[in-house]
């Protein structure tokens, strides 16, 4: 810090501002989320957990929430999705700043690339169980009544997987989830980094506000492009009341489907990363 005040460094931010601005950016777009309007992990959850003969288009999914739910069932799921932001985002923002300092801001694209795999990972697996909560609150109104969960929040939620389930439950789905965050916190910084380098180096913008978002949004683009499939595959196993690892649920998507299911939710996912 004193050297930042003599202007020989710039000043670092702490470690949790990077979940911090997940958790507020979560509260504005989990009814969008939910909706399957505008999208993640997650990630178009109602969208991408239905099969081929469930499918409902996105007005319909909208309005099926409200005539259900009024305005609050757009926030089912939100204390699972503040969780999720909390541990995820904050473990792998913090990780990948911090090695990326060490390393040095104008390290080796495929250095960053290394880190951003690790952080994202390590975020994915601390986050697993409260992912798992989100994507059930989130589709529960898109079962039959006798296979809805009920859960009232996260920790609520929580409580019942591991008294019903057992405590196996929470890791449900840790391999495509933990390879999800990598994939998209690869496409996401990395990305957002080199982008927002080359554009500083090669256009007339040089550093400011107008590079932070044309970096961030053709970020966002990578970002969803990658992990869509993943994010497809994760929802639908942790969202199966069936005990089927991600080969299966590939197969039998492939079979139904064909390859269709690789782009489900794409558009929503973009329109509501790239914003």
């Amino acid at each position: 810090m004193a050297e930042a005040r003599g202007g020989n460094a710039k000043v670092q931010n702490p470690f949790w501002f990077g979940g911090s601005a997940s958790c507020m950016a979560a509260c504005v777009t989990h009814p969008l989320d939910l909706s399957g309007f505008i999208e993640s992990r997650s990630r178009n959850v109602k969208l991408q957990a239905q099969n081929q003969a469930q499918h409902r288009g996105l007005v319909e999914t909208c309005s099926k929430t409200y005539s259900e739910n009024g305005l609050k069932g757009f926030y089912r799921g939100l204390s699972a999705s503040l969780v999720r932001q909390a541990t995820y985002s904050t473990i792998r923002f913090a990780i990948y700043e911090e090695l990326k300092v060490r390393y040095g801001p104008d390290g080796h694209w495929y250095t960053l690339l290394m880190v951003a795999a690790g952080s994202g990972f390590l975020g994915s697996l601390a986050g697993n169980f409260a992912d798992i909560l989100n994507v059930r609150m989130q589709n529960d109104t898109a079962l039959p009544v006798s296979e809805r969960k009920g859960y009232r929040n996260v920790f609520h939620g929580v409580s019942r997987m591991t008294h019903k389930e057992g405590i196996g439950s929470l890791t449900r789905g840790w391999g495509p989830n933990c390879t999800r965050g990598a994939a998209q916190t690869v496409g996401q910084l990395v990305s957002y980094d080199i982008l927002k380098r080359c554009l500083e180096e090669r256009t007339d913008l040089g550093e400011g506000l107008p590079t932070q978002l044309e970096a961030s949004f053709l970020a966002g683009l990578i970002a969803v492009t990658i992990t869509n499939p993943i994010d497809v595959i994760k929802t639908r196993v942790m969202s199966s009341p069936e005990s089927q690892n991600v080969l299966q649920h590939i197969r039998n998507d492939l079979r139904k489907e064909g390859f269709k299911w690789m782009v489900k939710g794409w558009l929503p996912s973009f329109m509501r990363i790239g914003p």
